[in-house]
């Protein structure tokens, strides 16, 4: 299936530096948003490895795509759907391994670490590798739903039964510590899951200076999917700055076109 994509990130109105990165590379399939970890030494040489990194595993791994659309033109297998999820965590986890060791090599970058959102889209089929909490987002026929699921501290609590869920709104405290990320450690788990797409759909790749200010914000998250892409992406920006754009914000639309 064809895409068509369109970025962009800023600073925000409280930070000096921008710590996220994003890749949209459309012959590999390949959409990519991270966010250096605030706090960390270097979180912006993380975040812009990892991207890197990515790419370029999943560019020298071409075949093991061309492989699975090759068969998926038949018949979609489990083995092939197991095949492009091991690609997508093998590339997250090679870049955390690389990061790490960039850490333990220079002392000025020991700490450094980034959440990583993946996207890689074979065919009709998009596989999504999540750490941290960036998040994806699919709009389709109208309505929105949230893909990935956030590593953080307060997530936990609720996973858990620490908080329900108005409780979580109300609780400020460990809304945004991650508990897993590229780089703070060699290996890093990865959730990995495949979903179908179709002509038509959309999906919103976003660091959770944007995110912050859409979860309460159901209309304007329905007004920005039904925009040009083009312009989705600086008016989400525009949106969180307008509300106080504490954090680096990115935001990468990719549509769904007919082959």
């Amino acid at each position: 299936m064809r895409t068509r994509h369109f970025g962009h990130t800023d600073a925000g109105r409280k930070r000096k530096r921008n710590e996220d990165a994003w890749l949209g590379d459309p012959k590999l399939g390949l959409f990519v948003v991270c966010d250096g970890v605030g706090g960390r030494a270097r979180g912006d040489l993380a975040s812009e490895e990892t991207v890197e990194l990515i790419w370029d595993w999943v560019k020298g791994q071409h075949h093991v795509i061309q492989t699975a659309l090759d068969a998926a033109a038949t018949q979609r297998t489990e083995d092939n759907v197991a095949r492009l999820g091991a690609l997508v965590r093998s590339a997250v986890q090679n870049a955390c391994y690389m990061v790490h060791g960039m850490g333990q090599v220079d002392p000025e970058h020991r700490g450094m670490s980034t959440t990583a959102t993946v996207v890689l889209v074979a065919g009709d089929l998009v596989v999504v590798g999540q750490v941290g909490d960036s998040r994806v987002y699919l709009a389709r026929g109208g309505a929105v739903s949230q893909l990935t699921e956030d590593h953080t501290w307060h997530n936990l609590q609720i996973k858990e039964g620490m908080l329900s869920p108005e409780q979580a709104k109300k609780q400020k405290t460990g809304k945004h510590m991650i508990t897993r990320a590229v780089g703070l450690k060699e290996f890093v788990d990865v959730d990995v899951l495949a979903v179908p797409v179709q002509v038509g759909d959309r999906l919103l790749l976003c660091s959770d200076g944007l995110h912050g200010y859409l979860d309460d914000a159901d209309s304007l998250m329905t007004d920005l999917f039904d925009q040009d892409i083009r312009n989705a992406a600086p008016a989400a920006i525009r949106h969180a700055n307008a509300c106080g754009g504490e954090d680096n914000i990115t935001a990468l639309f990719v549509e769904f076109l007919p082959t």
